[in-house]
């Protein structure tokens, strides 16, 4: 199967490093082993446009817009669902995930399947740490999809233990 995991974010502004946090857990459990692609990446929508081209099946994890409750997971399917104008702003990617989604359905550029893993964060400015909810997401988030690169490619291998 041919499966490609980009993980958006900025190391600088505390959560919204949650996606690229889900990519280097990914790594560090192996799934690349798996044949899996693994990219980090800071979730400009051409950059992302570009990280999927030529690839049939994409998962993205990035934060999204605080709402109330910290560590949510929401997941959308990019060909079934129209993402929420207020989930994935714009302020540290620029023209980021949403623009890119949408842009890349009026473009028939689309990846055959785009499915979108959202860790609601709390805190985005600039120097501030990852919260602890978001960190506890981050490991939920790795920890699912781990086990669905293991059924989607049909390995039995064991992923390695970060510890």
């Amino acid at each position: 199967m041919d499966l490609r995991i980009i993980g958006c974010g900025n190391f600088d502004r505390g959560d919204d490093a949650a996606g690229l946090l889900v990519a280097r857990r990914l790594r560090a459990f192996g799934v690349e082993s798996f044949g899996v692609e693994v990219i980090e990446q800071s979730g400009e929508s051409f950059a992302l446009m570009d990280c999927w081209t030529g690839c049939e099946h994409v998962i993205l994890a990035d934060a999204t817009a605080p709402s109330g409750a910290p560590g949510q997971v929401q997941v959308w399917n990019a060909h079934g669902d129209k993402l929420p104008e207020n989930v994935f702003p714009c302020s540290t990617h620029a023209f980021g995930v949403r623009e890119a989604v949408e842009l890349a359905r009026a473009m028939n550029r689309l990846p055959q399947t785009l499915r979108i893993y959202g860790i609601e964060g709390k805190q985005f400015s600039f120097g501030e740490p990852l919260s602890q909810e978001v960190e506890r997401s981050v490991e939920f988030v790795a920890q699912q999809l781990l086990e669905l690169v293991r059924t989607t490619t049909g390995r039995a291998q064991t992923a390695r233990n970060p510890a």
